[in-house]
């Protein structure tokens, strides 16, 4: 009887890791095509029964999960050896000692992004911030935050990949998805705030500055020696 458990639990997984070829692609186009439907898409789904959430998409926060083990795949297919951080055994980065603990750290530092954009709205309309309120902005953001840790990781990858011409190529990309990024959060601050592109797009910088401080610190104490 256990083993029949085990069996059909195994089956259950091998479905969900399976489903992600269909729905990750689907989730990533949808993301790139309209990102603020997305979003409200998010918000509009946590509302439903959490058996019926999500069900035509990838959920926002495996969606971010997913992007961050692409970018590390690309990073080992074009870096063609051992990451730096992994490498390095000074500091907190001897905690880092293979694939998945730097994952984890991926995780932790574009996690960021999410977290301090989605404050950094409850703080707008001057309300308290507590765990239910900050779901729900917590889950679009990460809609927004997945392609740009996608597409940002790629570039840096190609910045120092031994292929001609792939630094231009990375600049580019990582401008692009910048740019994107920050038009994304622009659209969603407006929506959600009633307010100008010109105060939306203030709010954007001042949440992706707070984010940005926050990655470069946590960065800082896994690099330095």
């Amino acid at each position: 009887m256990d083993f029949m458990k085990w069996l059909n639990s195994l089956g259950d997984l091998l479905y969900e890791v399976m489903s992600w070829l269909i729905f990750y692609p689907i989730t990533l186009w949808r993301t790139l095509t309209n990102p603020l439907a997305m979003m409200r898409y998010s918000d509009t789904e946590l509302g439903d029964l959490e058996e019926d959430q999500f069900d035509d998409t990838l959920n926002p926060p495996l969606f971010l999960v997913l992007s961050l083990l692409l970018t590390q795949a690309i990073d080992v297919a074009l870096g063609g050896g051992t990451n730096p951080i992994i490498a390095q055994k000074a500091g907190l980065a001897g905690y880092i000692t293979d694939s998945t603990t730097l994952l984890a750290l991926r995780l932790i530092l574009f996690s960021l992004f999410p977290l301090i954009f989605a404050a950094r709205l409850l703080r707008a309309k001057r309300v308290k911030i507590t765990r239910q309120r900050l779901k729900s902005p917590f889950y679009a953001q990460c809609y927004a935050c997945a392609p740009f840790a996608l597409f940002l990781g790629a570039a840096l990858s190609l910045g120092h990949a031994a292929i001609p011409e792939a630094r231009a190529v990375g600049t580019v990309l990582a401008g692009a998805a910048l740019l994107a990024y920050l038009f994304a959060q622009t659209l969603w601050f407006a929506r959600n705030l009633e307010q100008s592109m010109v105060r939306a797009f203030g709010n954007t910088l001042r949440a992706f500055f707070e984010a940005c401080g926050a990655f470069l610190f946590l960065a800082i104490l896994f690099v330095a020696h």
